[in-house]
């Protein structure tokens, strides 16, 4: 079994925000664990100097090594991560350090895919990666980056937003979807699915599901409800009536129902259609199938009731859905 090298460096600089920087590591890390392939994923924080960086957070961290070491070395994924300042009216301002952004712009012209966290966008933005690009940031400094940027096609909506080679992310939290993007690209969305479940995140997040929605279930405190709902999902085209569910968990389906109800707020059958709207919207947003396709796989059998279904949840038809957050790799 043959090991893949691919060289994740995530840039470092006085006041970047602490998440940016510690989350993807962890994410990546978990590839090898759950990748046939044993992916070999590097992960280096780089900075100007190896002298410690102190965070946004206070916390100071290390780096591994610096940009000019890096010089040498073909770069797979450039991640770079975000800063801010708060004024005396708490308005938050995005850090663009002309000496960051000449360095990102040194690295990307030698790496595969570039991608920023949060704020980060504002650099990438700065250094002329963005332009002609659909591009996300953190909501609160979305308005300003469009305001610096007019050549970038600003979108504040999405938690991720994929332009060819270039992806920018959303809110701190979202350098975890973000990560499980990059992973699903490079090695599947079945190692990117067990990596979410390890880190507790039972649905990875489409890139377009809006940063300001809520999640549509609670987390439940059973093991075999949990158990059920990954039963739901690795079966969500088939048609997954009560009694199904009821004989998957050993128990009946009035004790079905109540356990839903108690422990996730929801019935057994609408918990299986915001699974199968979950699952829609994200092969709308990455796949040309057609909605007879899209309805058939997830378990609506028709496009009729996916329709209502999308109405129902999101108030929004799959069309316009589609039209709106689709990814694409161009």
């Amino acid at each position: 079994m043959s090991t893949v090298s691919r060289l994740i460096v995530i840039v470092l600089f006085h006041g970047v925000d602490l998440l940016d920087v510690t989350g993807p590591p962890e994410v990546f890390s978990l590839a090898r664990r759950e990748s046939e392939e044993a992916a070999g994923y590097e992960v280096v924080l780089a900075a100007e100097t190896m002298d410690p960086v102190t965070t946004g957070a206070g916390v100071r961290v290390l780096p591994d090594t610096t940009f000019d070491d890096l010089s040498a070395r073909s770069i797979d994924t450039l991640i770079v991560p975000g800063a801010v300042e708060v004024d005396h009216r708490r308005r938050v301002h995005p850090l663009t350090d002309p000496g960051v952004v000449a360095r990102v712009k040194q690295l990307a012209g030698r790496t595969r895919r570039v991608t920023s966290v949060c704020v980060g966008a504002h650099i990438l933005a700065a250094a002329g990666l963005l332009d002609g690009k659909r591009a996300t940031t953190h909501w609160s400094t979305a308005q300003q980056l469009a305001d610096d940027y007019p050549a970038v096609e600003v979108d504040a909506d999405p938690i991720f937003i994929r332009q060819s080679d270039v992806w920018t992310g959303a809110g701190i939290s979202a350098c975890l979807d973000l990560s499980l993007a990059l992973i699903a690209d490079d090695l599947g969305e079945s190692v990117a699915l067990n990596i979410a479940r390890q880190l507790v995140m039972y649905l990875k997040r489409p890139s377009g599901q809006s940063q300001f929605s809520v999640p549509l279930e609670r987390v439940s405190m059973t093991r075999r409800i949990e158990d059920l709902r990954h039963h739901i999902l690795r079966n969500i085209g088939e048609p997954l009536t009560l009694a199904d569910l009821a004989a998957h968990a050993h128990i009946g389906d009035r004790q079905l129902t109540r356990i839903f109800k108690a422990e996730l707020g929801t019935t057994p059958h609408a918990y299986v259609e915001s699974a199968r709207v979950e699952v829609a919207r994200g092969r709308l947003e990455s796949t040309d199938a057609t909605l007879e396709r899209v309805a058939a796989s997830c378990g609506f059998g028709t496009v009729d009731t996916l329709v209502r279904a999308f109405r129902r949840r999101l108030d929004t038809t799959p069309t316009e859905y589609r039209r709106r957050f689709r990814t694409g790799g161009a």
